[in-house]
């Protein structure tokens, strides 16, 4: 067993908040649905900014984020795309009229 999950109870609870407390992916901004089963492609997974095969650490609530599973398995063992906003709204100066 690595050490990342020797404190399970831990990890645990860090998963717990991050289910809690956040509802779109972080990598593309869709909306993660939370009840979907494990190993789906729009399944709701925990992603660590900074992985920790390059020292980030699992138990750090700052270092995780909410994503879908396809699109923690697009980053990889990769750093943080650029983050996409969940709604991105697009401004003209011109006034249309009907």
């Amino acid at each position: 067993m690595t050490n990342r999950y020797q404190n399970g109870w831990r990890r645990r609870q860090v998963r717990a908040c991050v289910f809690r407390d956040e509802d779109y992916c972080a990598l593309c901004g869709g909306l993660v649905d939370k009840t979907l089963p494990a190993y789906l492609p729009d399944s709701p997974e925990i992603d660590e900014i900074i992985p920790y095969s390059r020292g980030g650490s699992p138990y750090d609530r700052a270092n995780c984020q909410l994503t879908h599973r396809r699109c923690n398995r697009s980053k990889g063992n990769g750093m943080q795309r650029k983050q996409r906003p969940a709604v991105a709204a697009y401004v003209t100066g011109r006034t249309w009229s009907a």
